[in-house]
């Protein structure tokens, strides 16, 4: 049986990895790798992070 995966849930340090701003989305990608984006930049990638079967995270996001 696989094991579970867990995130920590987002913090005012993390950073979106377009530009910068408060991270807002994380995108765990199939292969491994994590993203971070604000929601400005998760929205102009969703059809391609869903295309890659990304698990997308929107719970985690700090409050402003």
């Amino acid at each position: 049986m696989p094991g579970t995966l867990t995130s920590t849930p987002l913090t005012a340090v993390d950073r979106c990895d377009r530009c910068g701003a408060a991270a807002r989305v994380r995108a765990v990608l199939p292969a491994g790798g994590e993203l971070l984006f604000c929601q400005h930049h998760a929205n102009e990638h969703m059809d391609r992070l869903r295309e890659l079967d990304a698990v997308i995270d929107t719970e985690s996001a700090p409050a402003s």
